[in-house]
């Protein structure tokens, strides 16, 4: 595409906040002047300075947003298929954590690989992403648990940026479990290892956002408090995974720090609810890790929605507990799971997923926008969480470009 082009299309789902049916248009025109998008609305009323640009027809298909994953673990080492095995035998996923599986597995394998073994690995997930519309990943660290394995996470997603078209967002998640060598002694491990490591991961300006998991098997919210209060003097947004597995007021601490999102929330209650909906939260679905788990308590949709609280969803994709990286089947899991509607979950997937990551310039197709756009073969939105196994992509476009 050129660097000013107009692109027709039967349909535009603009996802616009407050507009009705997906902000959807009949026989729309969208003009893209370099990244960014300069004109959009109704193919008869472009304006004549348009006109002469360059012009590109998609004919009887549907425009979106070009879709984000606001929640993975998508740079790893290893696989844990025989964990998988083990749950399908009845081990319950805090039974493995315990027994030294789980994130821990992951950890020494990722400390055993190279740069460059970990950023072919997690290419072949990305690409995946890709085909189905993705233009903006959130990647998280948290499987190294030491000072050279987190900083190496971080440079390979940096690089993942760099070597595909697509827009990555970092999270540093050293508090994500407490190694081998402090067991017993999460506190020291905080301020041995995760603190230093992420000055030093800010300093090297590989971190966008700050993470914790707040859960019984890996930190308390007192402990989150300290990597929080680091991550605030730093500069740096927080977000956390709460409420996945119990209920320790994790949402609540994430809304007292401003939190982006409140990741899982599986066993959110409405004081919960009501914290987060008061702090602007984003609410983060994660329904691979939900269907893996084999859980059977679902998130609060509808306090969620009772309360205006922006939902959004993504894929978790990771070794264990979400080996997801179809953000098209996590859409269908969640309506399926959660009882989402299509249009809930395009939006979560778009507008409410790039509020979930701080981004304000993607997520909906309108003026001053990145023009991040996918176009498919379908007749309506619903058709994208419909089908299962299916992917009707026709066109990703990045930055302006096809």
């Amino acid at each position: 595409m050129a660097a000013q082009s107009v692109l027709f299309c039967s349909q535009v789902a603009t996802m616009m906040p407050g507009s009705e049916s997906y902000g959807l248009g009949r026989d729309m025109a969208v003009a893209v002047e370099g990244e960014r998008i300069a004109w959009v609305g109704p193919k008869l009323t472009l304006p004549q300075q348009y006109k002469a640009w360059p012009s590109t027809d998609f004919g009887d298909r549907l425009m979106t947003p070009a879709l984000i994953d606001a929640h993975t673990h998508i740079v790893f080492g290893g696989n844990r298929a025989a964990e998988f095995e083990m749950r399908l035998n009845g081990a319950s996923y805090e039974q493995i954590a315990r027994a030294g599986g789980g994130i821990l597995s992951t950890v020494t394998a990722t400390r055993q690989a190279s740069e460059a073994e970990l950023l072919t690995d997690a290419l072949t997930r990305v690409d995946a992403l890709m085909a189905e519309g993705v233009a903006c990943i959130e990647i998280k660290s948290g499987y190294g648990l030491d000072t050279e394995t987190e900083l190496k996470m971080l440079r390979v997603a940096r690089q993942i940026g760099q070597a595909r078209r697509v827009r990555v967002r970092t999270s540093f998640l050293g508090a994500h479990a407490v190694p081998p060598d402090y067991a017993g002694r999460p506190d020291d491990y905080l301020y041995d290892v995760c603190l230093p490591t992420l000055r030093a991961a800010q300093a090297e300006g590989l971190v966008d956002a700050v993470d914790g998991f707040c859960e019984g098997i890996a930190f308390s919210p007192d402990q989150i408090t300290v990597v929080f209060d680091e991550a605030k003097h730093l500069g740096l947004p927080v977000k956390l995974h709460a409420e996945q597995l119990s209920n320790l007021g994790g949402a609540k601490l994430a809304a007292r720090y401003g939190a982006l999102s409140a990741d899982h929330i599986e066993y959110l209650d409405a004081d919960g609810v009501s914290a987060i909906a008061e702090a602007g939260t984003v609410a983060v679905l994660l329904p691979g890790a939900f269907y893996t788990l084999r859980e059977t308590q679902a998130p609060p949709v509808q306090m969620l929605r009772d309360s205006h609280v922006p939902i959004a969803l993504a894929t978790d994709c990771n070794p264990g507990s979400s080996p997801l990286a179809s953000i098209l089947l996590t859409m269908n899991m969640t309506c399926t799971l959660f009882r989402l509607t299509p249009e809930e979950v395009l939006a979560g997937v778009t507008r409410n997923a790039a509020r979930a990551l701080g981004l304000r310039d993607t997520g909906t197709i309108a003026v001053g926008q990145r023009a991040d756009l996918a176009v498919w073969d379908v007749q309506h939105p619903a058709e994208l969480p419909y089908r299962i196994g299916f992917n009707p992509l026709h066109t990703r476009i990045f930055g302006g470009q096809a």
